[in-house]
């Protein structure tokens, strides 16, 4: 699966030799997976109503020359009147060939933003029939906007090392 397209968008001039940006899914796959139901089976007594509580992280590692190992991990709690319905689990993972990308922020930004939207997908109806097969309605879960996260880690980033540099120039003026 190439998305030449998207890639370019990405990366409008990838280099000063015009080197055309290849980013291709090489394969996909679920690292781990887990599901479980502690309170079973007087959670199926109760009307179900629960609170939904989401964590999501992703990781990169290269893995070979032009190849990133990108891992998106999804956690659901969902809890009712202090009980634990279920914790459901996801690692979903993507070997990503990524070539003509030499600017270090938009090879970040390919790792952080883009290839976990194409994994997110996945990760969507992995939760929903992970719960479903636990015994509760299927969980949708809402769509993720990884360029919004990137964007947000930058400027965190960028604070924090300005906060560094006050705390480095007050210091130098004692």
């Amino acid at each position: 699966m190439t998305d030449e397209t998207n890639a370019a968008a990405i990366d409008e001039n990838a280099n000063n030799q015009n080197q055309p940006v290849k980013l291709a899914l090489q394969k996909i796959f679920v690292k781990d997976l887990s599901l479980e139901v502690p309170n079973a089976p007087d959670v199926f007594e109760i009307e179900y109503k629960p609170e939904v509580k989401l964590e999501l992280n992703s990781r990169t590692r290269n893995t070979a020359e032009h190849r990133y190992e990108v891992e998106v991990t999804v956690s659901v709690t969902a809890t009712q009147n202090d009980t634990t319905l279920y914790v459901a689990e996801v690692q979903q993972a993507g070997i990503f060939e990524i070539q003509g990308i030499n600017d270090p922020m938009k090879m970040r930004h390919a790792l952080s933003a883009y290839c976990p939207n194409i994994l997110f997908p996945y990760i969507r109806e992995t939760i929903s029939s992970l719960t479903t097969r636990g015994g509760f309605p299927p969980l949708m879960l809402a769509p993720v906007n990884f360029d919004q996260l990137f964007a947000q880690q930058i400027q965190r980033e960028q604070a924090q090392a300005q906060q560094s540099e006050v705390a480095t120039d007050s210091s130098a003026i004692q």
